[in-house]
């Protein structure tokens, strides 16, 4: 049974989160501890509410060290919501810029879009060869709740190293709703509110990127 720690930087569903991934098979830890989020076999970081808030809770409990040390040792980590946003450069709301972990390039802004947040059901556009949404049809519907999205992907090809595989959606404009880069994995929306869908992402994150 996989060790999972679910990081409590004091924003994010974290009993769902919980719940979610327990029914799919994980031990789950809710913490803050350094030692054990660096030490688990997988690491999820969620998130709700405003960009520069959940990075004023990361780096009171060293998240983004945490975050930078796993995934230098090829250690997984999925990142849900806002827990998927930090991993970009930076994020802009209403105005107020807050720097990211870094992990990708690029800006978290708001979507144009007549109707926000985005809140509900919608399809995603997965690539091929996509492990978090093995066994699932096109036409899957998963639950978003945002207003601001990665709306572009930044990170430049290499021959070197294998290209990330990224899924996007669509609500006024297309958006990034996935990303499965190595050992490091993140979701617009929110697996653990997307029922049996959100279960097989989970389950499929669990045996085929934590092992």
């Amino acid at each position: 049974m996989s060790r999972i720690v679910v990081l409590d930087y004091g924003s994010g569903n974290l009993r769902s989160a919980e719940r979610a991934l327990r029914r799919v098979g994980a031990d789950v830890t809710v913490t803050s501890d350094f030692d054990a989020a660096c030490e688990a076999d997988g690491l999820v970081v969620p998130g709700v509410g405003a960009f520069a808030h959940c990075m004023e809770g990361l780096h009171a409990v060293r998240g983004p060290q945490i975050i930078g040390r796993r995934l230098a040792g090829g250690r997984p980590v999925l990142g849900i919501c806002v827990g998927m946003q930090v991993m970009f450069d930076r994020g802009v709301e209403f105005g107020v810029e807050a720097d990211g972990c870094g992990q990708w390039p690029g800006t978290v802004e708001r979507l144009k879009a007549d109707v926000l947040p985005h809140m509900g059901w919608n399809t995603v556009r997965a690539p091929a060869g996509s492990t978090l949404f093995n066994g699932l049809d096109a036409d899957t519907r998963f639950y978003f709740v945002h207003s601001f999205a990665a709306r572009r992907w930044e990170l430049e090809e290499s021959h070197a190293i294998r290209p990330p595989l990224v899924t996007w959606a669509h609500h006024g404009e297309d958006f990034v709703a996935a990303v499965e880069n190595g050992p490091l994995a993140a979701t617009q929306f929110h697996p653990e509110k997307s029922g049996d869908a959100g279960a097989q992402v989970l389950a499929n994150w669990l045996r085929d990127v934590v092992g």
